[in-house]
C-alpha cells in the first residue's frame, strides 16, 4: 500500500487504539490520524469500576500505551476533537474545528453512551452515570472514604461492579432492580440469584421488582430516590446504570446501514467499501455463531481493532473470535465466553462446585456448547472457548465430569 494513502480512525478508545497500534505492526506506512471526543488518550474501561474506581490501580495503569508512543509511530492522537459528518463519497470528514479531512480508508469506533434517565430529577447534581475516565475520577472521589449512601438504579454488569466497589469501600449501597432477578438475562435466573445472594453476603440491599419514579433533591443535589409507592430510598449519591446505546449519528447521516449498531460483515466492513466499524458500535456477522453480535465489551474492542485493521489494509478477514467477558465483584472472579442469543433455552450443565462457588457453567443447545462460564476456577478460558468453538455434540454426563477433559469434547 503507498505511503500516499490515508487512514482515519473515529474514536480513540480501546478498538481505535488497537486498529492503530495493529496498521503500523503490520507495515502501513501511510497517515494515521486517530480522533478522539475526550481529552484523554485512549484507556481502557474495565478498571473503571473495579480496581481503578477501588484505589487499588493507579491512573497510568488504565492507558492502552504511553503517551509517547503515539508520535514515535507517527500516529496523530487528535483529542478533544468531535466529528461532525463523513462525506462517503468524496471520502472526507468534517470535524468541529471546521477542518475537513481526507481518508482513503475510515474506521468508525465510535463506542456507546450510557442510556439516560428521563424521569423528574435525572438532572440534579450527584446523579452519576459511569462510562468515562472522569465519571470514574468523580466516583472515585466520592466513594474512597466510606460512609456514603450510594442507591444504584439498574443491576447490569456496571451497576453490580460498582456496587462491590463501593460495598468494599464501606459504603452503604441499594440497588434498586426493575426485575426479580439482577443480570438474569445474561446468565439466566439461577446464576443471576447466585450474584444477587453474593451481594446480600456482603451487605448490600438489593430491591427487586422496583419502579423508580423520580429522584428527589434539595438545593439541587440529589437526596433520594422516589419509588412507585411512595417510599423515598434516601441517598448522598445516585448511580444509573440502565445501559447502554451504541453512537450511531455519524453512520445512519452518512447513509450507512444501521441496525442496533453499524452493519458490517465478518471482515467488519460497512455497506461503504472504504469504512468499516469495530468495537461496541459494529453489529456484526459471526462467521461461526452465523448470526449478527454486537458486543461492548473490552474483548470485542481489543480484537475487533486489529481485525478491522488487517481488513482495512485489504487483508483476507474473518472475524470469528468467541465473544469474551469477566467481572470481579468482591471474592467472586468470573470469564464468560460465547453467544449469549443463543444461550435462551439452552440447559445449563455445571461442572465443579456449584455451591462453593467454583465451577464451571455450560450452556448447551442442540446438544452442542454455545456458552461457557468459568467461575473461580482458572486457566480453562481457552479450553473452554475450544469446546464452542469446535461445536461437537456433547455428552452432558461427561460434559459434568471433572476426570474428563475438555480437550476430549
Amino acid at each position: 500500500m503507498p505511503d500516499s494513502e490515508s487512514f482515519i480512525i473515529v474514536g480513540a478508545g480501546l478498538a481505535g487504539a488497537s486498529a492503530a497500534k495493529t496498521l503500523r505492526e503490520e507495515g502501513f506506512a501511510g497517515r494515521i490520524r486517530l480522533i478522539g471526543a475526550e481529552a484523554h488518550r485512549p484507556y481502557i474501561r474495565p478498571p473503571l469500576s473495579k480496581d481503578y474506581l477501588s484505589g487499588t490501580a493507579d491512573r497510568d495503569s488504565v492507558f492502552v500505551d504511553p503517551e509517547g508512543w503515539y508520535p514515535e509511530n507517527d500516529v496523530e492522537l487528535l483529542l478533544d476533537t468531535s466529528v461532525t459528518g463523513i462525506d462517503a463519497s468524496g471520502r472526507l470528514i468534517q470535524t468541529g474545528r471546521g477542518d475537513a479531512l481526507p481518508y482513503s480508508a475510515l474506521l468508525i469506533a465510535t463506542g456507546s453512551s450510557p442510556r439516560q434517565l428521563s424521569i423528574p430529577g435525572a438532572d440534579l447534581d450527584g446523579v452519576h452515570y459511569l462510562r468515562t475516565l472522569d465519571d470514574s475520577d468523580a466516583l472515585r472521589t466520592l466513594l474512597a472514604g466510606g460512609g456514603k449512601r450510594l442507591v444504584l438504579i439498574g443491576s447490569g454488569w456496571i451497576g453490580m461492579e460498582v456496587a462491590a466497589t463501593a460495598r468494599t469501600l464501606g459504603n452503604d449501597v441499594t440497588i434498586l432492580e426493575r426485575g426479580a432477578i439482577p443480570l438474569a438475562n445474561a446468565l439466566g435466573d439461577e446464576l443471576g440469584r447466585m450474584f444477587a445472594e453474593l451481594h446480600e453476603e456482603n451487605g448490600v440491599i438489593l430491591r427487586r421488582s422496583m419502579i423508580v419514579e423520580s429522584i428527589v433533591g434539595r438545593d439541587g443535589h440529589a437526596t433520594g430516590v422516589a419509588l412507585s409507592d411512595g417510599e423515598v430510598v434516601a441517598a448522598d449519591l445516585v448511580l444509573v446504570g440502565i445501559g447502554a446505546e451504541p453512537n450511531v449519528e455519524l453512520a445512519q447521516a452518512a447513509g450507512l446501514t444501521v441496525d442496533d449498531g453499524i452493519l458490517v460483515d465478518a471482515a467488519l466492513r460497512t455497506s461503504d467499501p472504504a469504512i468499516f466499524a469495530a468495537g461496541d458500535i459494529a453489529n456484526a456477522y459471526h462467521p461461526v455463531a452465523k448470526l449478527r453480535l454486537r458486543s461492548e465489551h473490552w474483548a470485542n474492542a481489543l480484537n475487533g481493532g486489529q481485525a478491522a485493521a488487517k481488513s482495512m489494509l485489504g487483508q483476507e478477514v474473518s472475524y470469528d473470535d468467541i465473544p469474551y467477558f469477566y467481572t470481579d465483584q468482591f471474592d467472586l472472579g468470573m470469564e464468560y465466553s460465547g453467544f449469549g442469543p443463543l444461550t435462551r433455552d439452552a440447559e445449563i450443565v455445571y461442572r465443579g462446585d456449584r455451591v462453593g462457588r467454583e465451577f464451571i457453567a455450560f450452556w448447551v443447545a442442540d446438544g452442542r456448547v454455545v456458552a461457557g462460564m468459568n467461575v473461580n476456577t482458572w486457566d480453562v478460558n481457552e479450553v473452554v472457548q475450544g469446546v464452542i468453538r469446535r461445536g461437537n455434540q456433547v455428552d452432558r454426563g461427561r460434559l459434568a465430569d471433572e476426570t474428563v477433559p475438555l480437550e476430549s469434547l
